[in-house]
């Protein structure tokens, strides 16, 4: 099998490494023909180019990994490869999550692959396991730690007592921050991967609009030093719930007791769990990110497109599922600067209290569902600009 490359920085390089040198009996009859990339100064080996069409337009290639990242020109070459009839791997969440149901119907109707590993969790098997599960069960939740930026930031907060900004620049520094952390602190990375994780588990599309999103931008010492106290560890979960036609799906920070699975999850490690009708609960935990554990998860697709394996797991999105934002529920921490914001939380407060060694106020609430909880946080947003929130696991 001959194979294309699109990209070739941190997971380009990394499937290379991989494929050109591990000595797996397996590995031998794949080829990388071609690297595709876009800055000249980087043209260093003999089969790369700076021409998309050499790729692309080249019959003896079989499959394409797509590692470039971002939506455009993305979605254009793998719209290009499939109706070539080649199969696509890739690694890239965001134009997975937007253009899914397009990707697999254009390849299904050119009897080609499209498939993802590596778009979530990094080397952790968790599609496959995914569809695995599917084969028996009827998944009804998926939810986990799906960025390794924000749990090395938490991790640290918690552990070594550091504040957000300086911990942030840590993780710049070596490199698992982008210059701009957004999509990381965020949380816009995880609802891409939610968005794919829940698409494939409840055999529907969700977008990414279907996901309210609050990242960890706002999460201050004082807040964690409380959360110790109380023997509860923070993490910015994802989470998707299906009961029978409906679903409910959220990015959030959860609050864990210390001797939980998520509590205890270190660095920059992932961990997902699915429940089904009669597995239960599996949980998936590893290297959500990095050069090689995602270029393993890449060269595992490759596999099983030259081996056929990849037919062992059939999938649509043809379910149809109402959103009903009740699905989810929970008590939140709510932590806010002015006094009178309490006004707005006064129909769900449990407890109140002045946050110790700061200015800041906290309400507890009782428990509410997602929905109502959403309605209050972003009128609270409309004077609190330093708003933090999270809800009791």
């Amino acid at each position: 099998m001959k194979i294309g490359i699109l990209g070739f920085g941190t997971v380009g390089s990394g499937v290379y490494e991989i494929l050109t040198e591990n000595k797996n009996s397996m590995l031998k009859n794949i080829e990388i023909s071609k690297i595709f990339i876009r800055n000249k100064n980087k043209l260093s080996k003999s089969n790369m180019t700076l021409n998309i069409d050499e790729v692309l337009d080249d019959d003896s290639i079989d499959l394409i990994v797509e590692v470039m990242g971002g939506i455009h020109p993305a979605y254009e070459y793998i719209m290009r490869a499939l109706k070539s009839k080649k199969h696509v791997v890739t690694a890239n969440k965001a134009v997975v999550a937007k253009y899914l149901n397009e990707f697999t119907h254009v390849a299904n109707e050119n009897n080609v692959a499209f498939i993802y590993e590596a778009s979530v969790g990094g080397g952790i098997p968790w599609v496959k396991s995914i569809k695995q599960a599917k084969r028996i069960d009827e998944i009804t939740e998926v939810k986990g730690i799906f960025n390794g930026t924000s749990n090395f930031i938490l991790y640290n907060m918690f552990k070594m007592g550091y504040d957000f900004n300086d911990i942030l620049k840590i993780a710049q520094e070596k490199g698992y921050a982008e210059a701009d952390p957004s999509a990381d602190i965020d949380g816009i990375d995880i609802q891409r991967k939610l968005a794919i994780t829940s698409s494939l588990a409840f055999d529907t599309i969700v977008t990414e609009e279907n996901i309210p999103v609050f990242g960890i931008r706002n999460v201050s010492k004082n807040d964690i030093d409380y959360f110790k106290k109380q023997n509860l560890t923070l993490k910015l979960i994802a989470e998707s719930v299906r009961d029978n036609d409906n679903f409910c799906s959220c990015v959030e920070p959860v609050l864990f007791s210390n001797n939980s699975i998520e509590a205890n999850v270190s660095e920059n490690f992932n961990i997902g769990s699915l429940t089904g009708s009669t597995i239960g609960e599996l949980k998936f935990y590893g290297q959500g990110a990095g050069k090689l554990p995602t270029g393993n998860a890449i060269v595992q697709d490759i596999i099983d497109i030259y081996t056929g394996g990849h037919k062992n797991y059939p999938y649509s999105f043809d379910k149809k599922l109402g959103l009903n934002q009740n699905l989810i529920k929970g008590k939140y921490y709510v932590r806010f600067e002015h006094e009178e914001s309490s006004e707005i939380l006064k129909s769900v407060k449990e407890l109140s209290f002045k946050l110790p060694l700061s200015d800041y106020y906290v309400i507890i609430t009782k428990e509410i569902p997602l929905s109502d909880a959403q309605n209050l946080f972003r009128e609270l947003e409309k004077t609190e600009t330093n708003l933090f929130y999270a809800r009791y696991n």
